[in-house]
This record gives structure tokens, sequence and C-alpha cells, in this order.
């Protein structure tokens, strides 16, 4: 399960700004065993030499072992095709997708062969749907707690996630793809955070010796 219990951050919780490096040597610091970075941040020459392995590559334009989001305005069919682009990608479903409920990812998975998911547990539940719903879709999850109509919260508030049954579900599926904590601040997609680092980290805290346990 989760590859030994291992268990990643996105860099975006470093801050937008934050280049690479830096943040996976903070990271590492952090305990943290990987890093999800953007490709659309990368600096000229390529992905640079980091201080932890890169868990997950989150892109605009489909690559094979990456996650993409088809455009938030495009129809189902346009989705489809975008998603057709490029063999075995993952996509991730939220408000700012075409995938909002367990219907429409299954029916989106059933359209694009091969196709899985980057599974986001604040979004699944913001959205209005139980993650384990559809975890047999997924190869990569994001961690946060969330509820509908709050999608970031603090693991000691009173959210929707219940990280204990999510994981005991994952595990009972079998699952060995990667665990990352995802807190953002993006203040001009209006989700600020004053502290998503902080945020991030507490919930680490408590992750962590559930993983180990399932």
């Amino acid at each position: 399960m989760s590859r030994g219990g291992e268990l990643g951050i996105v860099s975006i919780a470093f801050g937008i700004d934050c280049p690479y490096p830096e943040a996976a040597r903070r990271a590492a610091a952090l305990g943290f065993d990987h890093i999800d970075i953007g490709l659309d941040r990368l600096p000229e020459g390529g992905e640079p030499i980091l201080a932890l392995p890169i868990g997950d590559r989150i892109g605009a334009t489909p690559q094979t072992g990456c996650t993409v989001s088809p455009p938030r305005d495009c129809t189902w069919d346009e989705g489809v095709a975008f998603l057709r682009r490029q063999p075995g990608i993952r996509v991730e479903p939220g408000p700012r997708s075409l995938l909002t409920t367990p219907g429409a990812i299954r029916a989106m998975c059933e359209a694009v062969p091969g196709l899985r998911l980057t599974l986001d547990t604040g979004w699944s539940v913001f959205c209005g749907f139980d993650p384990l719903e559809v975890a047999d879709l997924a190869d990569h999850v994001q961690l946060r707690q969330a509820r509908p109509g709050r999608p970031q919260m603090h693991i000691d508030d009173e959210g929707d996630v219940d990280f204990s049954a999510v994981l005991a579900g994952f595990s009972s599926l079998g699952y060995v793809g990667r665990f990352s904590v995802e807190y953002f601040d993006l203040p001009a997609m209006g989700l600020p955070l004053k502290d998503p680092l902080t945020w991030s980290v507490d919930l680490a805290r408590r992750v962590r010796p559930l993983l180990r346990r399932t």
C-alpha cells in the first residue's frame, strides 16, 4: 500500500513562485518522501535535479505518466478528444473540470481507454461525493481536508474527509500508488490560504501513522 507508507507533498504548498529545487530541499527536511510539480513552471532545459523523487507531474498538455485536466469550458466530446491525445495519462476530477460526479468520472474513464485518476480528497468532498466511490480508478491521491463549499480545511476542523476510512479503503483495494498532501494559496483563483505549508505539515503528521498501519 502506498509504496511502503510513503507520503509526499505538492510543491505549490511552498508558494507558487518557489523554485522546485528549493521546494524539494524544504520538503525533504520536513520528512516528505516525494514532491509533485507542475510542468508549466519548469526552467529552461527541463526538469532540474531535486532532493526528492518527483511523485507526479501536473500539466496543461497531455503527457504520458502525468496529470492533466480538460479545458474548463470544453464540451464533453472535446474533453474526450483532449484526453485521448496521449495514452497513459491521469485526469484530476474537480470543480474546474468536466468531472464533478462519480458517474461522470466513470463515463470518462470508459470513453478514454487506459485513463486513470489523480484523486483529490478535498475536491471530491467539495463536489459532494466520497473519494472511495471512485478509488478503484486512482493511480495517485492528493490528501486534503474539506467539505461541500469549503475546498480547504485544517485537519483539526470538522471536515468531511475521514482519513482513517479513506486510507483503509485504498488498502483494501490493494492500492500501490502514491499519496501527497496538498494545500495552496491561490487568491487569483478564489482559493486564498494564509499558511498552506503549515496546514500540509499538520495533515502529514496525522496521516503518516495511518499509512503505516494500513
